[in-house]
């Protein structure tokens, strides 16, 4: 049985490097395309005029470079996975979340304003896409409607709030990712780190499969987009690609149970929420701003850093938040 159990382990984890490396090659080789394609329709992106000032120059810029992620991700895990509940899950809340990200981009170029759908209209549709997740993940997968706090080995069984939970799981990714998306390459990058992290967690607490083919795919589209999407950008993910991130990264967050564990893995995406909302709590309180300007990463540029430095910098503290939360996970299922 050991030689059998060998080649399966082999073959599993044949079809989950193709897979991500079919992505990352299709997101490589379909982009330069996509991006005329994008610039003949005039489909840019629109800057805020109170943002810096050096974002400015960037109007124009082709955007809503998500829908190439999205396409990059499906065509390997349709062609290659067995397309199990856990795996389908995680797919359908990216998916779904790049639609209403889609609709959001579309309306802000349609407008030629950075005003895309209203807010009540976000929240509506992401606890729609929240109770699908919740539906896969307890009546599907059979996963308990419990969350698990890793750091002290303690089980909260949440019973019939759990909906309520998966939706600020959903928002919360989703919200935190859209933030971040504010330099050349900052989102993709540290979504890919993110996703590495959840590529070597459903790896070794036995999901080895589906479920790491899908987390592996994301993570190769995104190493993909970030051959365009580096400083300078020749392409914007657009909220299709930074909703849908978030909507995978939430999605894989409960599907392994991990979903409080996602502060520490996702850590700079948690910072970036965290500067923006002190901000808007210290104006509100006090009529004075901690930060030059929020999310924290226009603070730095306005610092004077330079837009590589940050990039580097925050992509440094992903990677070792990632790590660390890694090694909780690990430690938590060995326990």
């Amino acid at each position: 049985m050991a030689p059998l159990a060998v080649v399966a382990a082999h073959s599993i984890s044949g079809r989950i490097l193709i897979a991500g490396t079919a992505s990352l090659l299709m997101c490589v080789f379909l982009s330069p395309k996509f991006i005329e394609f994008l610039r003949r329709r005039e489909f840019g992106q629109n800057i805020r005029e109170e943002g810096p000032q050096g974002h400015l120059r960037k109007a124009g810029t082709p955007t809503m470079g998500g829908i190439i992620i999205f396409v990059a991700i499906a065509v390997p895990i349709l062609v290659l996975s067995h397309r199990d509940w856990q795996a389908m899950g995680v797919f359908g809340v990216a998916v779904a979340c790049a639609l209403v990200g889609f609709l959001d981009d579309f309306m802000k170029i349609v407008r030629r304003r950075s005003l895309g759908l209203r807010a009540r209209t976000k929240l509506l549709l992401t606890a729609v896409i929240a109770v699908g997740l919740w539906w896969v993940a307890t009546r599907k997968v059979g996963l308990p409607p419990t969350v698990r706090l890793r750091f002290v080995d303690v089980t909260i069984d949440l019973g019939p709030f759990y909906p309520i939970f998966i939706f600020l799981v959903v928002a919360g990714s989703t919200t935190a990712v859209n933030f971040t998306d504010g330099l050349d390459g900052l989102a993709a990058g540290c979504a890919a780190i993110v996703l590495m992290a959840y590529v070597a967690i459903t790896f070794i607490s036995g999901n080895a499969g589906d479920l790491t083919m899908v987390a592996a795919c994301l993570v190769g589209a995104c190493i993909g987009f970030l051959w365009f999407n580096s400083f300078p950008a020749s392409v914007f993910m657009g909220d299709t690609g930074s909703l849908g991130l978030g909507g995978a990264i939430a999605g894989l967050a409960v599907m392994t149970k991990t979903e409080v564990l996602l502060i520490l893995i996702g850590g700079v995406f948690v910072l970036e929420v965290l500067s923006v909302v002190a901000q808007v709590i210290s104006f509100q309180a006090v009529r004075r701003r901690i930060f030059l300007m929020a999310p924290i990463h226009h603070h730095f540029e306005l610092k004077g850093w330079s837009e590589t430095k940050i990039i580097l910098r925050l992509w440094i503290v992903a990677a070792a938040c990632a790590a660390i939360g890694f090694v909780v996970y690990q430690l938590s299922i060995r326990g």
